[in-house]
């Protein structure tokens, strides 16, 4: 895919209310002679993206460059252009190994999180940095917002990709400013009203069990985790447990105040799983036994065609791109929802998250 060149800096009024970028005042001293930060990188976006459209793609425009350090210097630029865009994509730096990223997320997010309550399985590498989801590679992974559905979760979102897949492997992105717009007021009002629940089951060997989720063998710290956070929690016997939780589909961005569609209510809904292993599962567990489920927050069944118009909210903006090796995508997580679409062939994509929002 081309990449079609844009001004390497900021277009008048588009950041108006934000402070005037610091990064333009600084230097780097490359040999004998000061480069300026303007001259470093350079910015594009994807053909077909309009202005604004994100991501907004940041390249060097000479070799060698450390993302670690440039990224420390040009710290207010980067966060102008990320609530403006919602997601930045950081080519052609100096990432290569997974020993790169780590370096790099230890400078630049101090406030990393964990997956608790997490969904998906995945493999911690460290303290900062936990594989991206490890689904079959033949099965795609809906748009979602990362941990929209509990108490505490990341504002912002990075992605490494250290192995392309031989085919496919795309992490879709969306805007939920965008896909709120495009959801009608009938249906928004709808779940303004209700709220949305999530049910879980644990314990018929179908997703994770509850203590990779909880991160404990302990019944009673999870009862005590599930009170403190708005959870009920069942003992259904055998090591069985159900957790229902009710959330709001929006939320208000806490820097730009902007709507945002921020849930994960698509993503587990039973009319997301192919329509024969849907069938399936229900013929063997019934409704109320399936791993995940969403419903409107009485618990009343969400119906397959509200679920049809959000989805296609989503799918109208969502945007694709082929990773290469070395790729950083840094998303504010509030902002942006991402997937993974299905691929061939090996693929190794690294994550980390922090700087928490408390609901």
């Amino acid at each position: 895919m081309e990449e079609k060149k844009e001004k390497t800096t900021i277009q008048k009024g588009v950041i108006g209310r934000m402070k005037k970028p610091s990064w333009k005042k600084k230097s780097f001293q490359l040999g004998s002679s000061p480069i300026s930060a303007r001259e470093i990188v350079g910015t594009s976006h994807f053909n077909g993206n309009e202005n604004g459209k994100l991501p907004l793609i940041i390249q060097p425009t000479i070799p060698d460059v450390d993302l670690t350090g440039w990224y420390k210097n040009n710290e207010a630029w980067v966060e102008e252009n990320l609530l403006h865009y919602g997601g930045l994509l950081f080519r052609g730096f100096n990432i290569g190994k997974q020993e790169d990223f780590n370096r790099f997320i230890q400078e630049v997010c101090p406030q990393v999180m964990t997956y608790k309550e997490g969904a998906t399985p995945r493999t911690k590498l460290s303290e900062q940095v936990y594989t991206s989801t490890e689904f079959p590679a033949s099965q795609r992974i809906e748009l979602h917002n990362e941990l929209s559905y509990v108490h505490n979760w990341p504002r912002k979102i990075w992605f490494c990709s250290i192995k392309n897949a031989q085919k496919g492997g795309e992490t879709p992105i969306a805007d939920v400013r965008n896909v709120y717009k495009r959801i009608s007021e009938e249906t928004r009002a709808r779940f303004v009203e209700k709220g949305w629940m999530l049910v879980r089951n644990f314990g018929e060997k179908l997703g994770l069990p509850w203590q990779d989720v909880f991160q404990t063998d302990s019944l009673k710290e999870v009862e005590e985790y599930c009170e403190n956070h708005g959870i009920t929690l069942e003992f259904l016997g055998n090591n069985q447990l159900r957790t229902k939780q009710v959330r709001p589909t929006e939320e208000i961005h806490p820097l730009t105040k902007e709507p945002l569609w921020f849930n994960h209510m698509v993503f587990w809904h039973e009319s997301s799983l192919d329509s024969q292993v849907r069938e399936m599962l229900l013929a063997e567990f019934g409704r109320d036994r399936l791993p995940f489920n969403t419903y409107y927050g009485d618990g009343e069944q969400i119906e397959d065609e509200v679920i049809a118009e959000i989805r296609a909210a989503y799918q109208a903006e969502t945007i694709a791109f082929p990773w290469e090796e070395g790729d950083v995508l840094m998303l504010d997580n509030m902002m942006v929802a991402h997937g993974r679409n299905s691929f061939e062939g090996e693929r190794k994509v690294l994550v980390s998250m922090g700087e928490p929002i408390q609901r």
